[in-house]
């Protein structure tokens, strides 16, 4: 068989070069062709250099290579022969078989087989029909063109799964590194946890949630009220004084705070908020002046203010319900009630009725809210070390202490929280057992009555320091009283209502002076002259003798117990 080609035909075949040439021991190549196919990676390479071969073997023309993976066709056809080759290759499938293309009486498409199936197909034409020579070298060719390209798919699967193993053992690698990273912070969360389940155990309250948290942190840790007040520190000392801050700025920080669910820095702390209700009742921060604080940082401060909301919620129902408890039982004890059950009460809010006992009413002018009455009181106790049982009544402070106070260090202490010429008090006698106590409250009231009822209202009174006043009590009958002051001073208020004169309250400020004349005549703004002629008209007009002992105290009563117990009427 005649293998010259044509330069036409050598045109048409794809390739990288000329035809390999002959020898005697490979003479149509194939063996050369065979170590160059299956040293090629790329499909399309193969397939190239076997239609370039074709023309090796004999009168053939490679018309079309295909390839099963929907690549451009590898050939020499035109365009239109190329289109039409390409469906039919596409209806044989997975088939060999012939080829009907314009001026080629013979064409035949050659599948290309692997392990896998069909791979391609190889077409090739002849002006004739080959003879079994020349089948049999194009089987040959097929044969190893098929083999290479089953090589060359397995190169590259195998490349790509290297690539594919090079990839997964990256991501798991990346993985494993986040299942560590994971469980250290696991790890790290459940020392937080178990810190501040043992803090909280132990009862040990905002100093033991402090130190607990800045021995998780590393940085200072402190909780404030919602006003700036220091409560608990933990670590390197806080400044000395502690700032104040300004109550506005105050504010608007806890608003911008409580607007986020996590702790916020501000300046150089980090902030998170107590509030398990939505009322803030405290603030816990960390100093971090540096920024160094990390999401552990962070979860162990988010983490201590829950529990810190539960602690500081946890006070504040005590604080209330001790302060029911208290109220109640200075309730009944000011109405009276069992003392077996009042001292068992007492007890039960951890104060001693056993001892002798005072009774303080403190009435405060223009104090009317809660707040305003109740907290400068307990501050004043505080502060004079009473530690008294209190209740609000009226518009009066109800205090019952087992310490008779001082006169002049309650009077300071009372003027520091309401200032002066705004408050009056009242002081009871011993109370020595529960029982009296209704008694001794009665007489507080007296004393604050007097207090209030006298030239100096403001300050307190003691019911033991009242003598003759203390038989003018509430229980005294009114009208006995009205029967006495018109016996006295009848004469005289008639004449004032008359005569649109002073007279009685002229006789009632000469008493308080003492008698003095210029004290007198000081307090009712005249002159001595007119102080002695009103003293004169007095004892004309009441038919009394100012000098006579018996005459002036029975008068000085009567003024007080117009003035203080009737009001001025009468």
């Amino acid at each position: 068989m005649d293998s010259a080609v044509t330069a036409d035909e050598q045109r048409h075949l794809p390739g990288r070069g000329a035809a390999p040439a002959r020898s005697a021991t490979d003479p149509y190549g194939l063996l050369a062709l065979s170590r160059t196919l299956f040293d090629s990676t790329d499909a399309r390479e193969i397939l190239g250099l076997a239609l370039t071969h074709v023309a090796v073997l004999g009168p053939f023309r490679a018309e079309l290579g295909l390839l099963s993976n929907g690549d451009e066709p590898v050939g020499a056809a035109g365009s239109a022969d190329a289109v039409e080759a390409r469906a039919q290759l596409r209806r044989l499938a997975r088939t060999d078989g012939p080829l009907t293309l314009p001026g080629r009486p013979w064409c035949w498409a050659f599948g290309l087989r692997g392990p896998e199936g069909v791979l391609g197909h190889l077409a090739v034409s002849s002006r004739f029909p080959p003879r079994e020579q020349d089948r049999f070298l194009l089987s040959m060719l097929v044969r190893l063109t098929a083999a290479a390209l089953s090589l060359a798919i397995a190169r590259r699967r195998q490349s790509d799964d290297a690539r594919e193993l090079s990839r997964l053992r990256s991501q798991q690698a990346g993985v494993l590194g986040q299942l560590d990273a994971l469980r250290t912070e696991i790890r790290q969360q459940r020392t937080v946890h178990e810190t501040l389940d043992r803090v909280a155990a132990l009862g040990s309250g905002e100093d033991g949630l402090t130190r607990a948290l800045y021995e998780l942190t590393g940085l200072p840790a402190l909780v404030e009220d919602r006003f700036g007040n220091l409560r608990s520190w933990a670590g390197p000392g806080p400044p000395t004084p502690y700032p104040v801050p300004v109550t506005a700025r105050r504010e608007e920080m806890l608003r911008e705070v409580a607007l986020r669910a996590e702790p916020v820095r501000v300046k150089d702390r980090l902030v998170a908020l107590a509030r398990p209700r939505g009322e803030v009742l405290g603030v816990l921060a960390l100093m971090d002046p540096d920024g160094t604080a990390d999401a552990l940082t962070v979860f162990a401060l988010g983490q201590a203010v829950r529990s810190l909301s539960l602690e500081l919620m946890h006070l504040r129902n005590l604080a209330e319900a001790e302060l029911r408890l208290h109220r109640e039982l200075v309730e009944d004890l000011l109405e009276g009630t069992d003392e077996k059950s009042a001292y068992a009460r007492s007890d039960a809010v951890g104060h001693d009725l056993h001892r002798p006992h005072y009774v303080v009413v403190v009435h405060c002018i223009g104090r009317m809210t809660d707040e305003r009455l109740t907290r400068p009181v307990e501050r004043a106790a505080a502060a004079l070390g009473l530690r008294p049982l209190t209740m609000r009544r009226g518009d009066c402070m109800v205090l019952l202490t087992g310490t008779r106070p001082d006169e002049a260090t309650l009077d300071e202490a009372l003027d520091r929280e309401f200032g002066t010429h705004s408050w009056s008090a009242g002081v009871s006698a011993r109370c020595d057992c529960p029982g009296s106590i209704p008694r001794c409250y009665q007489e507080a009231l007296r004393a604050l009555e007097v207090r209030q009822r006298s030239r100096e209202r403001d300050g307190s009174t003691f019911f033991d320091d009242l003598g003759l006043y203390r038989i003018l009590g509430p229980g005294n009958d009114l009208h006995e009283l009205e029967a006495f002051v018109r016996e006295w001073l009848g004469s005289l208020i008639d004449y004032d209502k008359r005569h649109g004169t002073d007279m009685v309250q002229t006789l009632s400020e000469y008493f308080d002076c003492g008698g003095n004349y210029d004290e007198t005549a000081t307090a009712l703004a005249v002159h001595r002259s007119t102080l002695r002629y009103r003293l004169q008209r007095i004892r004309e007009i009441g038919g009394c003798d100012l000098a006579d002992v018996d005459t002036r105290l029975n008068l000085q009563v009567a003024t007080r117990v117009r003035k203080i117990m009737l009001g001025g009427q009468g």
